[in-house]
């Protein structure tokens, strides 16, 4: 086991091309998943790795060993989870990643009933804003919106988000309401850089017949997440676009409103993310059965829809 647990080091530092990434994944220190590598490297005489102090490539010679135990691992893996399944029952660790206010406010009431029902299951999540690769960093599932479907990962929609324009009353208490959103160039904006690219997210709004408003609001806080968006707007900071997600607790609450009606920017949607292999663990099956029924039932869809 002592020989798996270094390959398993080697293995996921290689996919990721990162210590500290791949101590992420196994719970561990960035040194000790460096040791580990380097414990591999003595038994092999082999150096696999080419270290600096800004990135971690594969030797020649490291190539050639992953290629070599890369199948094999991912299979002894698979073959463990399905041994941890007793009986059918299903068991076992369940990592899933979710982003962190989504995954507070929608899934973690989730899991009770979830856990009622399969008490051998034992959830390992991660709360990050980032997607990530389900396969490579060896999630059994991640559930948000806009996380790129690379090969050997599927995904099931559970429900489309919008987005709206939003402020507090106090903000509005010495303003006029807007009619049009061009109406919106002097106010307050709250604007999203994106955590991928770096860039401002444009306010690109359209109606229910089809009008289409690029606002150049005046940017007076610019924040990377919309849940920190969401409180500045509650707090009467200015006026931003909201994903509904997050929006429509404080819409429900009346801590925040709702400017202009029938105005609304579509996003991509949310959904949940696993492999697509055929002997999925089971553990894997019936937690995403749980998170589509949940949403179904609960009807978020109609609560995300924003138009």
């Amino acid at each position: 086991m002592d020989a798996l647990h270094l390959i398993e080091s080697f293995v996921l530092s290689a996919r990721a091309g990162s210590f500290s990434a791949a101590a992420r994944r196994l719970g561990m220190t960035p040194a000790a998943v460096s040791k580990n590598v380097a414990r591999l490297e003595g038994q092999l005489g082999l150096r696999l790795f080419h270290r600096s102090t800004r990135s971690l490539t594969l030797t020649a010679g490291g190539e050639r060993f992953l290629l070599d135990v890369d199948g094999p691992f991912a299979a002894l893996n698979d073959a463990f989870s399905r041994a941890a399944e007793r009986e059918g029952t299903p068991s076992g660790i369940l990592k899933v990643s979710v982003a962190h206010a989504f995954g507070r406010q929608y899934l973690v009431p989730l899991l009770g009933d979830f856990l009622a029902r399969y008490p051998d299951v034992v959830p390992d999540w991660r709360f990050d804003n980032r997607g990530v690769d389900v396969v490579s960093e060896g999630f059994d599932a991640a559930i948000g919106g806009g996380i790129e479907l690379t090969p050997g990962v599927i995904a099931r929609r559970l429900a489309p988000t919008y987005a709206v324009i939003c402020a507090s009353a106090d903000y509005m208490r010495a303003r006029q309401v807007p009619g049009h959103p061009a109406e919106l160039a002097t106010f307050d904006a709250i604007v999203r850089r994106s955590g991928t690219s770096g860039r401002l997210r444009a306010w690109d709004l359209r109606n229910a017949i089809g009008e289409r408003v690029n606002v150049e609001a005046r940017t007076r806080m610019i924040f990377d997440d919309p849940e920190a968006m969401a409180h500045a707007v509650a707090l009467g900071y200015g006026v931003a676009l909201l994903p509904m997600p997050h929006a429509a607790p404080l819409l429900a609450s009346g801590r925040i409103q709702r400017l202009l009606p029938g105005w609304f920017e579509e996003y991509g949607g949310v959904s949940i993310y696993y492999s697509n292999k055929k002997q999925l663990p089971l553990r894997t099956r019936v937690f995403v059965d749980h998170v589509v029924h949940a949403f179904e039932a609960q009807r978020l869809a109609a609560y995300f829809d924003g138009r």
